[in-house]
C-alpha cells in the first residue's frame, strides 16, 4: 500500500458512503453481492481506490440522497451506519460526519446530541439540494448553533449550480458564527462559482474550501496564493462504487504546482486533520 504518495500523507475530506440509485436511478449500477454482502464489497473497493491514489485516510459522510419514508428514524439509521462504517477501519476512516435534516425541525436537535454523545461523530454535513431545503433555512442556523455547543464541525456543500446551495447562503452562516471554522465542499465546481468563492473567502476567514469537482488546480492555486494554502483542503467527492472509481485527477496537478512543499502538505492532509482534530 502506497499511502504516502510522492512524500505526502494524504487525507481526503470528502468521501460519501451510499448507493447512488437514490438520485441517479439504476444508470450507475449498484454494489455487487459477495459473501461479505454489498457493504463488504463497497468498503473493500473504497480501500483499494484509496491505496491506488495514495490516500491514507478520509472523512466518510453518508450520501444525502437516501430515502426517508420513515422520517427521523431513517436519518438515525444513516447516522448509525456511518459510525459503524468508521469503526471498521478507524485507522483509515478516523472521521465520520452525520447528517441533519432541516425538514424535521426540533427533532433534529436531539439527533445532533445523539450524533455527538452516542455515536462520537466529528461533524455534520448539510447538502440542501438533496434535503428539500435551502442553505439559509433558519433551522440550519439553529443546528449550527447547537453543533458549536457540542463541538461538531459544520460541513456545508455549496454546489454553485444549485440555488439552494448558493455560496452567499453559506456566507450567511459563516457571518453568523465568525469564530467557528466551517468546511465548504464543491464550491470550485463551476467557473462562476470559483470566481465568487474569492469574494466570499475575503470577507469570511472562518471558511475553508475543498478541491472537489474542480476541473483543474490552476484557479485553486491562485486562490491559495491569495488567501493562503491553509484555506484549501484536499477532497474528491468520491462516492460508493461503482460511481466512485478513482481518486481525483488533481493529485498530480497539486504536486506539479508552484506552491511550496509545506503548502502542498497542508492542502493534502494537514489542513483537514487540523480541522477535524485528527492527530494520527
Amino acid at each position: 500500500m502506497n499511502n504516502t504518495a510522492h512524500g505526502f500523507d494524504i487525507f481526503d475530506c470528502h468521501h460519501h458512503v451510499g448507493d447512488v440509485k437514490a438520485f441517479l436511478g439504476d444508470t450507475m449500477g449498484s454494489y455487487k453481492d459477495s459473501d461479505d454482502g454489498p457493504l463488504g464489497v463497497e468498503m473493500a473497493r473504497r480501500l483499494e481506490i484509496m491505496d491506488e491514489g495514495g490516500v491514507r485516510q478520509c472523512c466518510v459522510i453518508p450520501g444525502h440522497g437516501y430515502e426517508r419514508p420513515n422520517g427521523i428514524a431513517d436519518t438515525r439509521r444513516v447516522n448509525d451506519d456511518i459510525a459503524a462504517y468508521r469503526d471498521t477501519h478507524p485507522d483509515r476512516f478516523p472521521v465520520a460526519a452525520g447528517v441533519c435534516e432541516p425538514l424535521y425541525g426540533a427533532l433534529s436537535l436531539a439527533e445532533l446530541d445523539r450524533c455527538k454523545n452516542e455515536l462520537g461523530l466529528a461533524a455534520i454535513s448539510f447538502h440542501t439540494r438533496f434535503q428539500g431545503a435551502s442553505m439559509d433555512n433558519p433551522w440550519i442556523m439553529k443546528y449550527v448553533e447547537r453543533m458549536i455547543e457540542l463541538g461538531l464541525r459544520p460541513i456545508l456543500h455549496a454546489m454553485t449550480e444549485s440555488s439552494d446551495e448558493a455560496i452567499w447562503k453559506t456566507a450567511a452562516i459563516a457571518r453568523a458564527f465568525p469564530d467557528t471554522p466551517m468546511l465548504v465542499l464543491d464550491s470550485f465546481s463551476t467557473f462562476e462559482g470559483t470566481k465568487e468563492v474569492g469574494d466570499i473567502a475575503e470577507t469570511h476567514p472562518n471558511l475553508v474550501f475543498d478541491t472537489s469537482l474542480s476541473y483543474n488546480f490552476d484557479f485553486i492555486e491562485i486562490f491559495a496564493n491569495r488567501f493562503g494554502a491553509h484555506r484549501v483542503v484536499f477532497g474528491t467527492d468520491l462516492y460508493s462504487p461503482p460511481l466512485g472509481r478513482r481518486i481525483s485527477h488533481l493529485v498530480p496537478q497539486i504536486i506539479d504546482s508552484a506552491l511550496s512543499h509545506d503548502d502542498k502538505a497542508a492542502i493534502f492532509g494537514g489542513n483537514a486533520r487540523a480541522f477535524f482534530g485528527v492527530t494520527n
